[in-house]
């Protein structure tokens, strides 16, 4: 076991030698910083502004069906134009969301509408950011390293909201909540500046570039005749329905009114959450393709068992240690599952199977946000954590266990383009 993890390490290394991958990850790592300060922020400041978890759970809802709507039309622009013109744009659009509410806060005349109206714009951007982004990283290495490069990629997104979510909360409790929009506001600087260092993709053959522009369809045919891939974009569905609105949506109000906490536990909590993320992100440099889904389905089991004991955790340090242990298997799963799901795509289509996989998180979240937190505001949000956990652990294991052997071989797409190095990780 040793051997494997030297073996894993040293590869992972490897895809950050000079090159656009580690420009790409250093501008990542600190705009992505920035984005969870302004996430832990609003969440508090929605926490200010009511005490309903269906309103916190009405705000997941703009911004997730701008998402529903245009995600599988990002994933089509990532495949036929520039990916870093895409990601330029979201990126001041974003800057200017940020600048926004921290001068409302500043004024002191913020309201919900007023949050409602800028998720919805984000949404709109990140139906383009997000297929974008999960297409661009595996371009910016070799095929044999994409599981090494989405790994790190995965590290340094858990590792900056380990960070962003604790100096969110001491920015808040030292200079007000509209400090830490302004911080993010500054955080896409670094991002801009790699990606103005990328160098585009090269145009591939008139065949390539005829499949670049088939349209969305070819995207939804690929994932429905390939049954590891659907099966992956199963099992992020089914945490996103159950699980992750307990962590994105709910937190505030469970260290507000469970735990009877302020803003700055809060971000200490959601920042050490954040450890078993980074640390479950690094273990997928040495899982063996065969051990994949039998890792996954003890994960499963894991995240389950953490979040039911959260329905019954009675102290801060209790709640702080099963975070851990959930960030640790949701970061495992996200990542083995994106993995997965990469490895198989074919070059040309990798934007419109992004996008799917990023519809089975994004897509539902709007239904996720509201059902479980509706069921919270019903039952109790103990009760709704504990049926929460049980359903998840019941669906995802069945759809896991279905494609156990298939996920352990090499697709057709690996098979074929293995020997071929990608465009931009050539054109360093």
């Amino acid at each position: 076991m040793s051997t494997e993890v030297k073996l894993g390490t040293r590869h992972a290394l490897r895809v950050l030698r000079p090159g656009p991958f580690r420009r790409y990850i250093i501008g990542s790592a600190i705009s992505d910083t920035g984005t969870w300060m302004q996430v832990m922020a609003q969440g508090w400041v929605m926490a200010t502004l009511t005490t309903s978890a269906l309103m916190l759970g009405l705000v997941n809802l703009c911004a997730g069906l701008p998402m529903l709507a245009l995600t599988m039309l990002g994933g089509s622009a990532a495949d036929k134009f520039d990916k870093r013109k895409i990601l330029l744009i979201t990126q001041y659009v974003q800057i200017g969301i940020a600048v926004s509410i921290g001068l409302l806060l500043w004024s002191g005349k913020i309201a919900i509408w007023q949050i409602f109206i800028f998720a919805a714009i984000l949404g709109i951007s990140n139906s383009f950011e997000m297929p974008t982004l999960n297409a661009l990283v595996p371009e910016l290495v070799k095929r044999e390293e994409i599981q090494s490069a989405i790994s790190l990629d995965r590290t340094v997104f858990h590792g900056s909201r380990m960070v962003g979510f604790s100096l969110s909360g001491m920015l808040i409790s030292a200079f007000g909540m509209a400090s830490a929009f302004f911080a993010n506001s500054l955080s896409f600087i670094a991002l801009i500046i790699a990606l103005f260092t990328i160098p585009p993709r090269a145009r591939g053959t008139a065949e390539e570039e005829e499949r670049r522009a088939s349209g969305i369809k070819e995207g939804f045919r690929y994932v429905a005749e390939d049954k590891p891939s659907l099966a992956m974009i199963g099992l992020i569905a089914a945490t996103t329905v159950f699980i992750f609105p307990i962590i994105t949506v709910m937190m505030p109000l469970y260290v507000r009114l469970v735990l009877g906490l302020g803003a700055d536990r809060l971000g200490f909590l959601m920042g050490a959450s954040a450890v078993g993320s980074v640390v479950g992100a690094i273990f997928l440099i040495s899982i063996p393709r065969g051990k994949r889904v039998p890792i996954m389905m003890m994960n499963v089991c894991i995240v389950a068992c953490a979040i039911f004991s959260l329905s019954r955790a009675p102290s801060f340090y209790l709640a702080t240690a099963l975070l851990i242990f959930n960030s640790l298997g949701l970061a495992m799963n996200f990542g083995l599952a994106n993995t997965i799901v990469q490895e198989r795509a074919p070059d040309y289509l990798r934007g419109r199977v992004s996008a799917v996989f990023m519809l089975s998180f994004v897509g539902l979240m709007p239904v996720a946000g509201l059902g479980i937190t509706g069921l919270s505001d019903l039952i109790g949000m103990r009760t709704a954590l504990a049926i929460a956990a049980g359903c998840y652990a019941l669906i995802a294991l069945i759809v896991l266990g279905r494609v156990r052997r298939q996920c352990a071989q090499p697709a057709v797409a690996e098979a074929h383009e293995a020997e071929a190095p990608p465009p931009v990780a050539a054109a360093v």
